[in-house]
């Protein structure tokens, strides 16, 4: 009997090392899948499951204000702005260009004005004085204020009675010789303006640029940081003031210039009238 229980248990044993073997011994692979985490307690499921890529919403973006005068931005670094928020020394500069250039285009508008009535006048001097019978006659077609009209009028004056001191046709000389210089310093009259302003406004507008960089180190100073915040309002206005004195100066050579060539011309034309008065009173007198 024990012979056969002894052989029962070596075939378990047998049958059991080879159902070992034929599995490997190996235990089953754990699952890939993660397992949610467990809930707190007390929490609802919706709470304890948070929703997978759940990002914070991106911010909307800010919407301007519109600005009260129809949406455009005010320039900080205009005119304008220097006008409104500049110092006392800003503000004096840019007056100042401004009564220069206002001056400048004034004056040239009326010398012009001037200097082409007188050229008209001087083309009517050929069909008007000298086609006349007299010299009474031909002085009284001229209109009077013309400057030909005044030198005709000292010429016939002088030939009318001289001194004993001069001769007679030195006389007549002089005093259409002194006529003339009062018409030439006519015509100069507030031309010196032109060459002042052309002369002096870039220092002006230089003078406020100097302001300007000053008020820009000032800034930096006080802060202790050198951030463009604190120096492109000052240097914009430095930069500003430099454009506007060129501006003011640049115009008002120009225009001198132009008055001046147009003043010699006119010149020319009463020194020939001059002349040819003299030779006739001369003659005449003979």
């Amino acid at each position: 009997m024990i012979s056969r229980y002894l052989a029962v248990v070596a075939a378990v044993v047998l049958i059991s090392g080879t159902a070992l073997a034929q599995t490997g011994g190996s235990t089953p692979p754990a699952s890939t899948s993660t397992a949610a985490p467990a809930a707190a307690p007390g929490a609802t499921p919706d709470a304890a499951a948070p929703a997978p890529d759940a990002a914070a919403p991106a911010a909307a973006p800010a919407v301007k204000a519109p600005s009260p005068n129809g949406g455009a931005e005010n320039n900080p670094y205009g005119i304008g702005h220097i006008w409104q928020t500049g110092s006392v020394v800003s503000k004096g500069v840019l007056f100042l260009l401004a009564v220069m250039s206002a001056g400048t285009w004034y004056i040239f508008f009326v010398k012009f004005l001037e200097q082409a009535r007188i050229l008209g006048q001087a083309r009517s001097v050929e069909r008007r004085f000298w086609s006349s019978g007299t010299l009474n006659e031909g002085i009284d077609k001229l209109p009077k204020n013309s400057m030909f009209r005044l030198i005709a009028e000292s010429g016939v004056r002088a030939s009318q009675g001289g001194t004993t001191l001069v001769g007679l046709n030195d006389w007549i000389a002089m005093s259409l010789t002194r006529q003339l210089e009062d018409a030439n310093a006519k015509l100069q009259g507030g031309i010196a303006f032109l060459a002042s302003v052309g002369s002096t406004a870039p220092f002006v507008g230089l003078f406020g640029t100097v302001w300007g960089i000053l008020q820009a180190l000032l800034a930096i100073g006080v802060s202790g940081q050198p951030s463009i915040e604190k120096v492109a309002g000052p240097v914009g206005e430095a930069l500003i003031m430099t454009a506007l004195g060129l501006m003011v100066a640049v115009p008002a050579v120009l225009l001198y210039n132009y008055l001046v060539r147009r003043n010699k011309v006119i010149q020319e034309k009463l020194r020939g009238f001059s002349g040819d008065l003299q030779t006739y009173l001369i003659s005449k007198g003979k």
